[in-house]
């Protein structure tokens, strides 16, 4: 810390030097981590809403009321898309992101299983699943076993069907993976689960904001939310395709008490009843709020005209692709989310060009490719990067070296 305070305006100015030296988060060439909605409108409302509660806590649902309500409604809204029936008691929790919804469920599905007796309880998963899980079993104390995938990169129900055991508690499917913009089979997997008395998990920390709508464009979407039987929980995040700043995460049960299985309760200590349904005590209203008001204000025909609009976009990608003629979609994708892969020109050194050119692309290592996830903002630049793209298969050089990382 300086000895001496400093001006606002000099402070401000190096904040906005260091913040110009990270990727333009507006500049339509990030592609994951910011889901940029390309609607100005949209844009303003949320400021609007972070400059009224930037300094709310939501810690505390007796005191802050209202903040208490929006969260709960948030709750009820996201459910009713995934078309989990709303009750008079609450049907999960808002959080801090996929990460922590993931974690809850988890810590869950311990609990329901530490109560009949499995003393190390074992998380089954797709080999693509979302490192969270693997997280969530090095927190939690719990055994971990990956799900080998298709040759659609989709989980295997008979390599889940030999891997369950009597330790293991929960079974995990995508809608959609992370790497390669795959839908599991939820029915099988959801079966597989009901048929052992455990819970199947519906990663839908993606999908959940925008596979509800593409159906509702006329699109098919496999079967994969609370309308398939056996499916008890599905995670979803507000701060992807809900259009969301960071921080807004929601974890529905199909059961309306395992949610107290995730609420931790404390009071012995001076101060009285300590309680929290997810890892953070003292945590940020905004999101929460700017999830209730985007949601208010987009409602069903503005979410659906956005998720045309991205689709469409999505469309015109895989064209693009199609038409370059060295690249390769993986699997047959139902949004927006795509892996490439090439049999004749090296990826990395494609992304390579790429970064020189401005683009922000990212690397997969299983298959060995490229990997995007598609915003309503990059309307206004898909058709340079397809450009860009062709260029780059045409005139790569040898790979740098540039290794996959996730974050």
């Amino acid at each position: 810390m300086n000895s001496e305070s400093r001006p606002s305006e000099e402070v401000l100015a190096e904040l906005d030097d260091r913040r110009h030296r990270d990727p333009d988060i507006h500049g339509h060439r990030l592609f994951g981590l910011v889901y940029p909605s390309g609607h100005e409108d949209l844009e303003g409302l949320i400021r609007e809403v972070y400059e009224r509660f930037i300094f709310a806590n939501a810690l505390n649902p007796l005191k802050f009321a209202e903040i208490a309500r929006f969260e709960r409604e948030v709750i009820d809204m996201s459910a009713s898309l995934v078309h989990r029936p709303v009750t008079d008691k609450s049907p999960g929790s808002m959080t801090s992101g996929g990460t922590e919804s993931i974690l809850m469920s988890m810590l869950v599905n311990r609990e329901r299983a530490r109560r009949r007796g499995v003393e190390r309880p074992v998380i089954l998963a797709p080999a693509s699943a979302h490192p969270a899980y693997a997280k969530a079993a090095h927190y939690f104390d719990m055994g971990y076993e990956r799900i080998a995938l298709d040759e659609d990169y989709r989980a295997d129900p008979d390599s889940a069907r030999a891997l369950v055991t009597e330790s293991t508690c929960v079974i995990v499917a995508n809608a959609y993976s992370y790497p390669h913009g795959a839908i599991d089979p939820v029915p099988e997997l959801a079966s597989l689960a009901a048929d052992h008395g455990i819970a199947c998990h519906v990663d839908a920390c993606i999908g959940g904001f925008i596979l509800p709508f593409i159906e509702m464009l006329g699109r098919e979407v496999p079967p994969w939310d609370f309308r398939v039987p056996g499916v008890t929980e599905i995670s979803m995040d507000v701060h992807k395709y809900g259009y969301v700043p960071k921080g807004a995460s929601v974890i529905l049960h199909a059961d309306d008490d395992w949610g107290w299985l995730q609420t931790f309760f404390y009071d012995q200590w001076g101060s009285g009843l300590y309680a929290t349904p997810a890892i953070a005590g003292a945590r940020p209203a905004a999101p929460a709020v700017a999830a209730w008001a985007v949601m208010q204000h987009l409602g069903t025909s503005g979410y659906l005209e956005i998720t045309r609009e991205l689709m469409e976009i999505a469309d015109v990608f895989r064209a693009g692709i199609a038409a370059i003629g060295e690249l390769a979609i993986v699997g047959d994708p139902v949004g927006p989310l795509f892996a490439l892969t090439s049999d004749s020109v090296d990826l990395y050194a494609v992304a390579d060009v790429m970064d020189d050119r401005g683009w922000h692309l990212n690397r997969n290592t299983d298959p060995y490719g490229l990997h995007l996830m598609l915003s309503p903002g990059h309307r206004f630049a898909i058709q340079e990067l397809l450009g860009d793209l062709a260029f780059a298969v045409a005139h790569h050089g040898e790979s740098r070296g540039e290794s996959a990382r996730y974050s």
